[in-house]
């Protein structure tokens, strides 16, 4: 996987200002998805959505998070592969909010305080299963981590998720 550039959002004042479409509307509103989870509260990160079929998530990795042996535990490798995958693939999905069925994770190298990206990629499926990837990359660019997932299609709309549903209001209001 290569490295997921974020374009920079245009801004609404310059001429250059160019309406958001429709993919652009739906990462958005997934990003506030992201940021709304409760889980989100307990971790250091950010999302970032640039491209279909990819997400970037940016932690950042402190003593509080290590296991006895001085590196962080296992669950914040999990976390942060899963979510990097679930959200690339939920890009392709506008309707409906998407559940994890499995996931499997390798350990590559343990992770010290810092900054670690989890870069997401969807493989396949489009219908109702997905498979998708990810990656951890520390701040001295080492991949430390790497995990692939399935993700199946959920009765929840998106829509009906706070989160989301504020951030597409805030995202199509005048000004946005």
């Amino acid at each position: 996987m290569s490295s997921i550039a974020t374009p920079p959002d245009p801004d609404p004042g310059s001429s250059d200002h160019v309406p958001l479409d429709s993919a652009r509307l739906h990462w958005r509103a997934l990003e506030g998805l992201y940021a709304s989870a409760p889980i989100n509260r307990k971790f250091e990160s950010r999302i970032e959505i640039g491209q279909e079929a990819h997400a970037r998530i940016i932690f950042d990795i402190s003593p509080d998070v290590f296991h006895a042996a001085g590196a962080a535990h296992g669950t914040i490798y999990f976390k942060m592969l899963d979510d990097a995958a679930f959200y690339a693939a939920n890009t392709l999905v506008t309707d409906r909010f998407l559940l994890t069925t499995s996931f499997n994770l390798q350990f590559l190298r343990p992770i010290r305080a810092g900054r670690v990206i989890a870069e997401g990629r969807w493989i396949s499926g489009r219908k109702r299963v997905f498979v998708a990837e990810a990656r951890l990359i520390d701040s001295g660019g080492e991949e430390v981590g790497r995990g692939t997932g399935t993700f199946m299609r959920s009765h929840i709309p998106l829509a009906s998720l706070a989160g989301y549903a504020q951030s597409l209001r805030q995202s199509l209001s005048p000004g946005a």
